[in-house]
């Protein structure tokens, strides 16, 4: 899957996860390769990337929203 997490100032990260977790208003989710459509607000938390590699990295956000829509993972975080 193709990720990337945009903050007003700038792109925090851009590549390829197998995994990615993040911290919904209802609690943790994750998505997978192939997931279905979706828009979801995110609140305060952690962002968890497993990339392809099975290396794993955390990005600290404030809120935000996220779509996934054809492998493709957009995070507008604060």
């Amino acid at each position: 899957m193709i990720i990337e997490i945009i903050t007003p100032d700038r792109i925090i990260f851009s590549g390829t996860a197998s995994l990615v977790q993040l911290p919904g208003i209802d609690g943790l989710f994750e998505i997978l390769n192939n997931h279905a459509p979706l828009i979801s607000v995110l609140k305060k938390g952690k962002v968890k990337i497993k990339n392809d590699k099975d290396q794993i990295e955390f990005f600290e956000i404030k809120g935000g929203v996220v779509e996934v829509l054809k492998n493709k993972i957009l995070i507008l975080a604060e």
